[in-house]
């Protein structure tokens, strides 16, 4: 899988309500706040089924009510198509989130 250029980077962050692209970790990046940990931890549950059917996993912290994502391809190096469709997923689980 070859890692997405610049413009489609852009592009498909164009369709990812609150993502960015965060330059230093080379991935997408996104944090959202839920109630109380116990929301917080459902939903990396719910992604992490999510994750392992795509066999894609984000680099990610929980603190409290905190959930910090990061998605990108390690071995290509960068973001790819994977994390765009990952991420798409993971909206697709919260979407009335922040």
């Amino acid at each position: 899988m070859s890692v997405l250029t610049e413009s489609e980077r852009a592009a498909a962050l164009e369709g990812l309500d609150g993502w960015t692209f965060d330059a230093a970790r080379n991935g997408l990046a996104r944090r959202l706040t839920f109630g109380d940990f116990g929301e917080a931890f459902a939903f990396m549950t719910r992604v992490a089924l999510a994750a392992e059917k795509a066999d894609h996993h984000p680099d990610w912290s929980n603190v409290w009510n905190r959930v910090d994502i990061l998605l990108t391809t390690h071995d290509a190096g960068g973001v790819t198509a994977r994390d765009v469709a990952l991420a798409r997923a993971i909206d697709a689980i919260a979407p009335s989130l922040p």
